[in-house]
């Protein structure tokens, strides 16, 4: 099996209302999450983590806030990009939450020795 890291974006202003929900919309929020790692069982690897306040690093050493609105990741197994894909049909990230939430999957590379 392959494994592929899935990678949440949605706009800062989303992101910054997800932090004035009540801990009760939270949990409801979740709800969907949960059936969604259900469904996928022992191809999820890893839930992942919601991500804020992203910094990009440059070869001269110099640091900027990120622009490329990354709100979270998850991890994948599955056979192949299809079966990876299919897998994230119906996700909770894209049912609604937001018309700008997208998700990208990326196929992880094996590399010799590691």
């Amino acid at each position: 099996m392959k494994k592929f890291l899935v990678v949440y974006h949605a706009p800062i202003d989303a992101m910054a209302q997800t932090t004035n929900v009540t801990p009760e919309q939270q949990a409801k929020g979740m709800e969907a999450w949960m059936t969604w790692a259900q469904k996928c069982g022992s191809h999820l690897l890893d839930m992942g983590s919601p991500l804020m306040n992203g910094q990009q690093l440059s070869p001269g050493g110099g640091v900027s806030s990120s622009s490329k609105n990354v709100a979270g990741y998850s991890i994948l197994q599955a056979e192949n990009m299809e079966e990876a894909k299919a897998l994230l049909q119906g996700h909770p990230h894209t049912s609604g939450w937001n018309a700008d939430a997208t998700i990208e999957v990326h196929e992880t590379m094996q590399l010799p020795g590691m």
